[in-house]
């Protein structure tokens, strides 16, 4: 059966506990949430559950990003002249 997660409310998988205490996360599941590798979740006890979420965003996301173990660049990156230098190569402007 096939679901589309991102529409339900509701879905319950059963996964067993791996020996370092791991759980799997379905990739439909991964895929329809944008879980890919790196990406950071909170994990919160609620009562008697266990919640797995994305953060949400609050402010500024380049702040937020700045602030997360995420993967980072070493260097600055100017974004005009990398836009620049993607618009002048897509539209051959050499």
């Amino acid at each position: 059966m096939k679901y589309d997660y991102a529409i339900c409310s509701s879905i319950m998988i059963t996964e067993k506990v791996g020996t370092k205490g791991q759980i799997v996360i379905p990739k439909r599941m991964r895929e329809a949430f944008g879980l890919r590798p790196g990406v950071e979740v909170t994990i919160e006890l609620k009562d008697k559950e266990i919640v797995i979420k994305k953060p949400q965003v609050k402010g500024n996301y380049a702040d937020y990003f700045a602030t997360t173990s995420s993967p980072k660049l070493k260097k600055k990156v100017n974004t005009k002249d990398l836009i620049s230098e993607e618009v002048e190569e897509e539209y051959d402007l050499h």
